[in-house]
């Protein structure tokens, strides 16, 4: 499902387990996962409660410079985040940026196509191996 730009799909696994999966994709891909924000636990900290939610950063430099090289405010969306979070009803779910929104957004060009379509396409296959095995 996209929506404004995000695209959110449904894990066949736990929370926990999508996580664990999520990382261990990122490694043998030979992805970088520069980052782990654990959300809920930073709503209680807070003294507030929050279902599960967290937030993993991650990146390739071999995709992420040249659309830097394209327009540097790309740098702001980049890396690429992953929210893994589940909703009241108990489903996980996984949802990340589109490249292409993205790439519309700071305007890459056709300069950027096909590094945009390398992105998409690594990314939709990490999210299906995460999400589904």
């Amino acid at each position: 499902m996209l929506d404004n730009g995000l695209f959110t799909i449904p894990s066949t696994f736990s929370f926990h387990d999508t996580i664990s999966r999520f990382e261990a994709a990122l490694e043998a891909k030979g992805a970088t996962l520069f980052a782990k924000i654990d959300h809920s636990a930073g709503a209680v900290e807070a003294g507030m409660t929050l279902r599960p939610t967290f937030l993993l950063i991650f990146g390739a430099p071999r995709l992420g410079t040249p659309l830097m090289q394209a327009n540097q405010t790309i740098g702001i969306d980049l890396p690429q985040k992953a929210l893994v979070w589940q909703d009241a009803d108990g489903d996980v779910w996984l949802t990340f940026n589109d490249p292409a929104w993205l790439a519309v957004r700071h305007r890459l060009g056709d300069a950027a196509a096909e590094t945009v379509a390398a992105l998409e396409s690594a990314l939709a296959t990490l999210m299906r191996d995460v999400t589904t095995g």
